[in-house]
């Protein structure tokens, strides 16, 4: 049974889908008006391989995943360029799945944009003004939270707390600072839309639950996203879906955040590292690597060398890889469970890392316990037993595959690729960069180069 904490209700619970043979899931998606950063590669990894494993598993998952492609960001973006909202919508959309290709990360069944459900978003917003659950003030329409009982759920606090917490906006029209925009009336030089309460667009909160509803139905399986999202975003999500007598998500999950220091990563606190940046200095499996090392729900850390650790961890995964000519099972369609059989060491390991991802994605364990079978496998190939050791690498490689991680066997280098890593490793040798020289030593040896120091410098030959 496939188990994960439910953010609503505080603990962790069976995912019961409406279909047991099937799980909707859907994933708040970016707005997009600046390159992605590490938290954002961290949740679409997340649930990635959340998605992925629920497929090894044996259902059919349909996954949605949204880009917001108007907000208060993407106009003041260009008006600072002097270009128009759907170019840098484009622009920065078109850099997002350049980033996700090269992290691997499947691509959503759909993929709504906010501007395409505009028409529905009105709908909603009317019903809410006629059953007297929104208002409308001096720079748009408001949804009153009070109408919602149990407003506050996800975030895990009462009312009269969150209003003592509540940041006060510029309105002092509201009644109360809980409340949030459904509708922003126009204003000179930005985009809108038509609508019998007054022309303008919607409010981010308003998007996602339309979009969600629309192409998943109520009362879909899973709502997942940053723990950023929890309070107000999704909390405000699920009290327009109740106010509209819709059943919204069965179940709640969120990832924890990406640090620096004793601050989570984002582009608001003005400390994010661009994913692009770092997809272009590292392996990019370093990054899943890193991802499923650490528990969803936890904090990770993100630096030089926790990247660093986990290029050394791929290292040693593609060397196994290459002593047993496994595939690369990442890419393509999903590995499912049911197109392999395993007996013996190989059945035990795929039942006990089945049991750490089954109950709430333990990651760092079953990572742990798949370490520890590259170990065993060889050391039965050192023994001789050829066949088991085989049977269990190959398991390695499949579950590895139900992460999307890839397990890489043969290398293709240019003599151009082979002579600047040398030449880089005896400069940093000779500045007494010891790490750095021992990390570019690992990687011509995941390259499948024997590495040999002498007088020269390094030397480099194939085993």
């Amino acid at each position: 049974m496939l188990r994960l904490y439910d953010t609503a209700r505080g603990e962790v619970l069976d995912l019961d889908p409406r279909d047991a043979r099937r799980l909707s899931m859907y994933v708040c998606g970016p707005t997009v008006y600046d390159l992605p950063h590490l938290g954002h590669g961290r949740y679409t990894l997340v649930w990635d391989v959340a998605r992925r494993w629920f497929s090894f598993r044996g259902l059919e998952v349909r996954f949605v995943s949204n880009i917001t492609d108007i907000d208060d960001n993407i106009i003041n973006r260009a008006l600072r360029e002097g270009s128009s909202e759907a170019e840098v919508a484009r622009r920065f959309e078109d850099e997002w799945w350049r980033a996700m290709t090269a992290l691997g990360v499947a691509r959503p069944d759909d993929t709504p944009h906010a501007t395409q459900f505009v028409a529905s978003m009105v709908d909603l917003i009317a019903s809410f003004l006629r059953d007297d659950i929104a208002y409308t003030i001096s720079d748009g329409v408001y949804f009153d939270t009070s109408r919602v009982s149990d407003y506050g759920l996800l975030a895990g606090q009462s009312l009269d707390s969150l209003r003592a917490g509540a940041r006060v906006e510029a309105s002092e029209e509201k009644r109360s600072p809980l409340d949030f925009a459904l509708w922003k009336f126009a204003k000179a030089g930005e985009p809108s839309w038509p609508a019998p309460f007054g022309d303008g667009r919607p409010g981010w909160h308003t998007e996602c639950v339309v979009m969600s509803l629309g192409l998943l139905g109520d009362d879909f399986d899973l709502h997942c996203g940053g723990l950023d999202l929890k309070f107000p975003h999704h909390e405000n999500e699920r009290a327009q879906a109740e106010a509209a007598h819709r059943a919204f998500a069965r179940h709640w999950a969120h990832n924890g955040w990406v640090m620096v220091g004793d601050e989570k990563m984002s582009k608001s606190l003005g400390n994010f590292t661009s994913l692009t940046d770092l997809l272009a200095q590292t392996d990019a499996r370093a990054y899943r690597l890193l991802v499923i090392r650490s528990h969803y729900r936890s904090p990770i850390e993100v630096t030089p060398a926790t990247i660093a650790d986990a290029e050394r961890a791929l290292v040693r995964l593609d060397a196994f890889a290459r002593r047993f000519a496994l595939p690369r099972l990442a890419g393509g369609d999903f590995v499912r469970q049911g197109d392999y059989h395993f007996s013996g060491r190989a059945a035990e390991l795929v039942e006990t890392v089945g049991a750490l991802l089954d109950d709430d994605l333990n990651t760092p364990l079953a990572v742990a316990a798949l370490f520890e079978a590259v170990s065993s496998a060889n050391a039965l190939f050192d023994q001789e037993e050829q066949e088991e050791a085989s049977s269990l690498a190959l398991a390695v490689a499949v579950l590895f595959g139900a992460l999307g991680l890839d397990l890489v066997a043969t290398v293709h280098d240019s003599d151009d690729e082979v002579r600047a890593l040398v030449q880089a490793r005896d400069a940093a040798r000779g500045a007494r960069r010891w790490g750095e020289a021992d990390r570019l030593r690992d990687e011509l040896v995941s390259r499948g180069w024997i590495v040999e120091d002498s007088a020269d410098g390094t030397r480099v030959r194939r085993g």
